[in-house]
C-alpha cells in the first residue's frame, strides 16, 4: 500500500454477513429443537418462536436506522488512496471476529429447546431476517443515490453504525465486487 492508503469495507456487506449466519444457525437450531423433549411442547414452542421471530426481525431492522441514514447522508467521497476490501475478505474477517458469539448464540438457542422447542432458533432466524431486510434497505439507498457506502473496518468492530464510526465513504456504483445491498456481483461473461 502507498503512504496514506487505507482500507474500506462495504457497509451493506457488514450487515448482510451476520444476517446470513444468524438465519442459517437459527433454522438449524429450530429444526433440531423440534426433536428435543421440552417442558411446553411443540405447539407452544412454535407459536412462541413465531412471535419471537417477528419481534427480533423488527428490532434488528429498526435498530440504528437513523444512525445509518445520518452517516449515509454525510458520506464523503473515498480518496484515490483508499483500498476497497473484497466482499469475501469482509465476510471472512467478520466471521472470524464473531465466531465465538455465533457459537454461544447457537448453543443457547439449542439449550432453550428444553423449555420451548424451536423458540430460540426462530429468535436467531428472526434477527437474521431483520438484518437482511436492513441490507436491502441500504441497497435501495445506494441505488437511489447511485453510490456505494463504505466504512473503515478498524472502526466498525462493534458494527458499521457504531459510535466509533465517524463517517461513511462513498464511491460510484461500479466499485467493488458487491452490488447495492451487499449481494455478490455476477462474474463478467468472457467471450
Amino acid at each position: 500500500m502507498t503512504s496514506g492508503a487505507y482500507v474500506l469495507a462495504r457497509v451493506a456487506v457488514m450487515v448482510r454477513v451476520p444476517a446470513r449466519w444468524l438465519w442459517w444457525l437459527g433454522l438449524i437450531a429450530a429444526g433440531i429443537g423440534l426433536f428435543v423433549p421440552s417442558l411446553t411442547g411443540r405447539r407452544i414452542g412454535l407459536l412462541g418462536g413465531a412471535g419471537l421471530f417477528i419481534i427480533a426481525a423488527a428490532v434488528a431492522y429498526w435498530t440504528r436506522r437513523g444512525r445509518y441514514a445520518k452517516l449515509a447522508g454525510g458520506a464523503t467521497r473515498a480518496a484515490k488512496s483508499a483500498v476497497l476490501q473484497n466482499r469475501r475478505v469482509t465476510a471472512r474477517t467478520w466471521t472470524r471476529a464473531h465466531r465465538w458469539w455465533l457459537l454461544v448464540a447457537f448453543v443457547a438457542a439449542l439449550g432453550s429447546a428444553a423449555a420451548a422447542p424451536a423458540a430460540g432458533g426462530l429468535l436467531l432466524a428472526g434477527a437474521g431476517t431483520g438484518l437482511w431486510a436492513k441490507a436491502q434497505w441500504l441497497g435501495r439507498w445506494e441505488r437511489r443515490h447511485d453510490a456505494l457506502l463504505w466504512v473503515r473496518p478498524e472502526r466498525a468492530g462493534r458494527g458499521p453504525a457504531a459510535r466509533d464510526v465517524p463517517v461513511y465513504h462513498s464511491t460510484g456504483s461500479a466499485a467493488g465486487d458487491a452490488r447495492p445491498g451487499g449481494a455478490r456481483r455476477p462474474a463478467p461473461v468472457r467471450a
